[in-house]
Order: structure tokens, then sequence, then C-alpha cells
């Protein structure tokens, strides 16, 4: 006796966890909110232009503007973070919820993770909240790359 062969899963480990993270957010799957999450995932911190580039890569065509608006519902839900360090264009990373920070390079502008300065978060307590009760604390730390360190910018 026979039996028809049964379709494989069309969808890979990876994507079965991005679609399963979009419809845990409440978010509808769509193929660009998929490929903006995938690209996320990949890991770095990304500029709009480099995400919509790669993006574009993904699937036939998406705008620059669907891809903000992708960005804007993945960081209302708590899947992607935006970061906007000083004098830079906003970028957007899938580390999210656990309260780390940033070093920048203010030569290259290269941006790297680092973990909670102290304890867990916040891991900065203001000496006077005003009242808030803080649940997060942005810090971002300046300083030079080990290759602009090794070959500084002129």
């Amino acid at each position: 006796m026979t039996t028809a062969p049964t379709d494989p899963d069309p969808t890979t480990d990876r994507e079965q966890a991005l679609l399963e993270l979009l419809r845990g957010s409440g978010l509808r799957v769509t193929r660009p909110r998929l490929a903006v999450l995938g690209v996320l995932a990949e890991g770095g911190h990304l500029e709009v232009d480099e995400i919509a580039t790669r993006v574009r890569g993904l699937l036939d065509s998406v705008s620059t503007q669907a891809v903000y608006d992708v960005l804007s519902a993945l960081a209302r839900v708590g899947l992607a973070r935006r970061i906007e360090p000083a004098g830079s264009p906003a970028r957007y990373e899938a580390r999210t919820g656990d309260n780390h920070h940033h070093v920048v390079c203010g030569g290259c502008g290269l941006i790297a993770d680092v973990d909670c300065v102290v304890g867990e978060a916040p891991c900065l307590e203001p000496s006077s909240p005003r009242g808030f009760v803080i649940d997060e604390a942005e810090v971002t730390f300046w300083g030079l790359c080990a290759s602009c360190q090794a070959n500084p910018p002129e």
C-alpha cells in the first residue's frame, strides 16, 4: 500500500519562530512584518534604509514607508527597539526587554550592546524620581572602537 507523500512544512524553524512572535504579540502576520522581523533577528543596530534594502532582497517590492510602519508596529509591541544615538539616524534592533545599553564609537559610528551596568533592570536609580516609577534606564557610552584606536579618524 502506498500513501501519498505529505507536503513538508513550508516554513523553517526560524520562520515558524518569527510567525509565533508576531502572533503572540497580537500583530497580524504579513510578509513585510515577517521580512523586517527576520532582518532584525539577524542582529545589529540597523538604519531604516539598510533594513529596507535587505527586505527588498526578500520580497518583490516594499516601500520605505511600509518598512517604517512595520518598525513602528514592532516597537510598539516590544519586538523591536528604536535607539537614537546623538548625531546618528534612528536605528532598530531585535534585542528588547532586557534594559541593555549601548556603546558608540565617536570615530566610525559603530554601535555595540553593553549589558546592564549594575544589577537588574532598571540598573540605574535616579536620585529623585519625582513621583515616577522607573522601569527602564537608557545609557549610551561613547568612545573609540578598537579599529579607530588603531587608525584614528582624521
